[in-house]
């Protein structure tokens, strides 16, 4: 772990090397100041106090000269002191602000597969924690360095002196490093348990905090808060136990230095008598030992923090080195003003099984093997300027279909095209310029309405936002925010309804100009009115795209041009909704439900807006189901 630890160091140090150079530059010369003022304390003290005792006279001059000495000494070591702490912290805090970026970074580039198997919470602690905890160490680093240099000029100086004294000292420094690799060794286990629990207890806190309203409505508060308690527990218990060590070993190391000074001033006394040493010697010697004391501490923290910096180091390199990259082709699609082709040729779909214990927090990610299919030979075509509804029971691959249309996941067999191309070979920003994507959980940020619209993207202005809005059936509630386009809505978009959620998010994707839009049950907490009104305006050439919409109203599957209906990840009929409707009874039958379910909703008003046009006054701020 130890080994580990320096590494990790190393890696630093080649990273920042001008920061560590400031930072070692001034702890060496502190130390070596240190040193030197022992030595100057200790020659006032023989040659200007001691002679003033004996004679009763205090010579002026010299007493002014050696304190004018002793404050230039002091003035040094505080711009050592100054260059130390300046270079050890910029090079910390540079070095963790790089590596979030670069986690974060990393996050963004990995595929959305990879993410469904690692927890939100972990991910968080690997970004924050787990970077910290990396570079922990960096702060004391240069001091520890330079009291390293310091150790080897004070022996030196102290054979100089007295060989007695100085085989004490090196006893004395011995014993402390002894001490601290014995402590580096009981502490590291315990310190990786900690580290990994704090992953943990943050995974926990941030399910807790996401699910807040599964919490809430089902009445498991209790039972969240004794989860998250038992965890934290853990935590707690493994804190302990550091401290337990800590506790045990800093009065120690504390102390071992006092007992040098304390053994120095014995056998310093009977070398003394012999005439071996000066009183002056006597005096340089015991006072280096009492300001040893606390800069040989600087080693003992950087041995302590380095199986913490492993183990944080390792974490992070496991989200740095991840697998499973989705690979990006050159291809660019024609500018064209004109809506895309869209064309599933027998595509098979397979999601990644879960390895438990795997992945940021484990200890390496092997290629995760596949689980059951979900699809099987889907082959069905949105033809350029169409709109063409996805229809299917629950399970049966929609949502996983309209994935691989965005090309959030690959298909383990079979090929999606746009415009004639296979959508693995276009490059990234050609794929997001042509097609966007509406969720089924709409997400919005903690920002204005004009920023969760135009995303800061080029090209997007307030008149585009005011026609995606409109589209969108969202212009007259944005309008109605009491500053508009500048009305921040909260995080993940608390101050508004679902429905207005959904329609925000929507507005976002036709700010871009796609020419294929993908609908994934985006507009399920919206009136069927207003979705009716949404589809009839995306139809008519609002949007300027081919439409694929998965479905589950009557009312919006009817507007399609086209029907594809979908039963156990296999297309088993597409058509128009009336040809379905009349030769496929699956089909007949689920639209019947779907049917009968939405009148059962509107009739008790589950929606969580006021149908489009009306005039109730709070239609912007009713909450309901979303």
């Amino acid at each position: 772990m130890l080994g580990k630890g320096f590494r990790v160091l190393g890696h630093s140090i080649r990273e920042q090397p001008r920061l560590f150079s400031i930072g070692v530059a001034g702890s060496v010369l502190f130390s070596v100041l240190i040193i030197a003022g022992a030595y100057i304390v200790g020659a006032i003290i023989g040659h200007v106090v001691v002679p003033a005792i004996d004679h009763r006279h205090v010579g002026v001059a010299a007493l002014a000269g050696g304190a004018g000495v002793i404050f230039g000494v002091s003035a040094a070591k505080v711009l050592g002191l100054f260059g130390r702490r300046l270079g050890a912290g910029a090079m910390q805090f540079r070095l963790q602000a790089t590596y979030r970026r670069r986690v974060t970074r990393r996050y963004l580039e990995l595929p959305l597969a990879w993410h469904h198997r690692n927890a939100t919470g972990t991910l968080l602690s690997n970004a924050n924690a787990d970077v910290e905890a990396a570079f922990y160490p960096i702060a004391p680093l240069p001091f520890a360095v330079g009291t390293v240099v310091m150790l080897f000029v004070a022996v030196a100086s102290l054979f100089f002196t007295d060989w007695v004294l100085a085989l004490v000292g090196v006893g004395v420094f011995l014993a402390l490093l002894g001490m601290n690799i014995v402590y580096s060794r009981l502490i590291s286990p315990r310190v990786s348990a900690a580290q990994r629990l704090r992953a943990e207890v943050s995974a926990v806190a941030h399910e807790s905090f996401d699910g807040a309203l599964v919490v809430k409505t089902m009445g498991r508060e209790g039972d969240e808060t004794q989860r998250f308690a038992a965890k934290a527990g853990e935590l707690r218990d493994a804190m302990i136990r550091v401290g337990r060590i800590r506790g045990l070993f800093d009065p120690a190391l504390d102390a071992l230095p006092s007992f040098g000074t304390l053994t120095v001033l014995l056998v310093g006394a009977w070398r003394l008598r012999q005439g071996a040493i000066t009183v002056a010697d006597l005096v340089s010697v015991a006072f280096l030992f009492t300001v040893l004391a606390f800069p040989v501490r600087a080693i003992g923290w950087v041995l302590a923090e380095l199986p913490r910096s492993a183990v944080g180091w390792e974490r992070v390199q496991n989200v740095l080195t991840a697998t499973g990259d989705m690979a990006y082709g050159e291809a660019e699609l024609a500018a064209d003003p004109k809506p895309a082709t869209l064309r599933f040729e027998n595509v098979d779909f397979a999601y990644a099984a879960t390895v438990p214990g795997r992945g940021p927090s484990g200890t390496s990610e092997p290629a995760p093997s596949l689980g059951q299919p979900v699809l099987h030979g889907v082959t069905f075509e949105v033809p350029a300027g169409r709109t063409v509804a996805l229809v299917g029971p629950t399970g049966s691959g929609k949502s996983t279909i309209a994935s691989l249309a965005a090309r959030l996941v690959d298909p383990t067999a079979g090929s999606v095209y746009l415009d004639g191309v296979d959508v693995s070979d276009l490059a990234h920003e050609s794929l997001a310029a042509t097609v966007a994507l509406v969720p089924q959980v709409p997400f919005v940020f903690d920002d204005t309405v004009r920023g969760n619209i135009t995303l800061d993207r080029p090209g997007v202005d307030d008149a585009g936002a005011w026609a995606a809005l409109r589209v969108a059936q969202a212009e007259s509630f944005v309008s109605a925010l009491p500053q508009g386009l500048d009305t921040t809505v909260g995080e993940r978009g608390t101050s508004l309804s679902g429905g207005q959620r959904q329609r925000l998010t929507l507005a976002r994707a036709l700010a871009g100009g796609p020419r294929l839009l993908i609908l994934d049950d985006a507009t399920s907490a919206v009136d069927p009115r207003v979705e009716a009104a949404i589809l009839s305006s995306l139809r008519d050439g609002g949007a300027g795209a081919s439409v694929l919409v998965v479905a589950y109203r009557r009312a919006t599957i009817a507007l399609a041009d086209e029907v594809v209906y979908v039963e156990h990840g296999r297309v088993v009929a597409h058509g128009t909704h009336a040809e379905l409707l009349a030769t496929v009874p699956g089909y007949a039958d689920l639209v019947t439900a779907y049917e009968k379910a939405d009148a059962e909703r509107e009739r008790e008003k589950a929606y969580d807006e006021p149908p489009a046009n009306s005039n109730n006054p709070s239609a912007t701020n009713n909450k309901g189901i979303s």
